[in-house]
């Protein structure tokens, strides 16, 4: 029942699969509103005719329904009891917990100016070492995880949000299953890591057209801590293409032309207002920073797609999984993953040797592909590609598998061990100066 003060009307003029319009005054772009008991959304306003788009479809809703404007668009309580929280992708909360007392803001909101922002220069470990190593990532970066459907995507992202050294981690999660939700749930809870991490839930049960709120309510979270609280926060968005199939839903209902694979031609604006958050702000401004993790699942492996090909162009490197037959293991693939962003903090804020290590590795690595390819086409392997794979095997085993958990120092510790193991000190072609320092160490 609509309350006193709130916009009233009764007489729709032009219902199609995913809107209803009317004529309607004083209403604002993006304001909720109640169409027949159903969420809906402005979405176009000409004048005094105002079409909105209604969340849960147009089916079965009569002209003469009832629409009440809410008089606000999307928004969002924000406070530091969100810490710990699970939300449906109207900020309430669906873990059985009170509601939430804060201030309450709208979601959606522009990106950072460009002026306000500080080049990215901090380290944040992520507690992965395939990541650590080869793709350090640093504060305020924005990167994708490529990843195959059946790949366990959202295990690495649970072991991030426990692993990453940040002050709060906020789960966006896109149409995922009951099982995906109690994952990350038991996780976190059996973890004891509730109190840094603030989750927005839309699983498979929800209307689809939902997804497109969750990350608007992340990044509106998100921006609280490090704007308010000036801290290092972390945005995980799993996946970005459950929200690219949302998108495709809603244009399609809308009746608007299709891009390339059935995408709306807003695709890269609709992903980067969401990727240009992540910043890094000034030590003037407080210091805060967001940094976006992202996974899009590709089709088939299909790279070209308009989800992934997009993707590529707003942000900075791409993360890929891949099972490594040798060991058995998915690994964080270091051919195909980029950070490109690593410079600023490899060697510089980790340990000097760090990226004298990394691109030996990466070599080695890369002989023991050639060798292994060798073998696979009958050809005699020399003693240096027998070494060269059974480095790989080691390589993968202790430092690239998603589920190894070292420190930066750790990590680079490792790679010493195995340089030593297999190759001789002029093989690994490192400057004298580290050779010296821990060749023998």
């Amino acid at each position: 029942m609509a309350t006193a003060f709130q916009k009233v009307y009764t007489k729709i003029s032009q219902v199609t699969k995913a809107t209803c319009s009317l004529k309607a005054k004083g209403v604002g772009n993006e304001e909720l509103a109640f169409i027949d008991g159903r969420l809906a959304q402005v979405v176009k306003i000409q004048g005094e005719d105002v079409t909105l788009q209604v969340f849960e479809g147009t089916g079965g809703i009569p002209t003469n329904a009832e629409v009440v404007f809410m008089g606000k668009a999307p928004s969002l309580k924000v406070s530091d009891q969100l810490a710990g929280r699970f939300f449906n992708a109207y900020g309430q909360p669906i873990d059985g917990g009170p509601e939430i007392e804060g201030k309450e803001v709208e979601t959606g909101g522009p990106s950072v100016n460009p002026v306000r922002r500080q080049q990215p220069s901090e380290l944040i470990a992520t507690g992965i070492s395939g990541i650590d190593l080869n793709n350090t990532l640093v504060t305020g970066q924005k990167i994708p995880f490529f990843a195959d459907p059946d790949q366990p995507f959202n295990e690495v992202m649970a072991m991030i949000a426990l692993r990453a050294k940040c002050d709060k981690i906020i789960l966006g999660g896109m149409g995922m299953t009951n099982d995906d939700y109690y994952f990350f749930r038991n996780t976190f809870s059996n973890a004891g890591a509730l109190d840094r991490i603030i989750s927005f839930i839309n699983t498979t049960e929800d209307p689809a057209v939902e997804r497109l709120l969750i990350p608007d309510m992340a990044l509106t979270a998100a921006e609280y801590f490090a704007v308010e609280k000036h801290e290092t926060v972390m945005v995980l968005l799993t996946d970005m293409t459950s929200y690219a199939d949302s998108l495709s839903i809603v244009s399609n209902r809308m009746d608007q032309i299709p891009s390339k694979d059935s995408m709306p031609g807003s695709l890269y604006s609709d992903l980067a207002k969401i990727y240009e958050k992540a910043v890094q702000f000034p030590e003037s401004a407080g210091g805060g920073s967001i940094t976006i993790i992202a996974v899009t699942t590709l089709s088939g492996g299909d790279i070209t797609h308009a989800v992934p090909d997009n993707t590529g162009y707003i942000t900075e490197g791409q993360l890929y999984l891949r099972r490594d037959s040798s060991v058995g293991k998915v690994i964080i693939d270091p051919f195909r993953s980029l950070s490109r962003l690593k410079q600023l903090v490899a060697g510089k804020k980790t340990r000097k040797d760090h990226s004298q290590v990394m691109n030996a590795a990466i070599r080695l690595y890369a002989d023991a592909a050639n060798a292994k390819t060798k073998h696979e086409n009958g050809f005699d392997l020399t003693d240096y590609d027998q070494r060269c794979m059974q480095f790989a095997r080691d390589y993968a085993e202790e430092i690239l598998a998603i589920d190894v958990n070292q420190d930066t120092e750790e990590m680079l510790d490792v790679a010493w061990k195995l340089f030593r193991k297999y190759f001789k000190l002029e093989e690994v072609n490192i400057k004298k100066e580290f050779t010296d320092q821990y060749w023998d160490a």
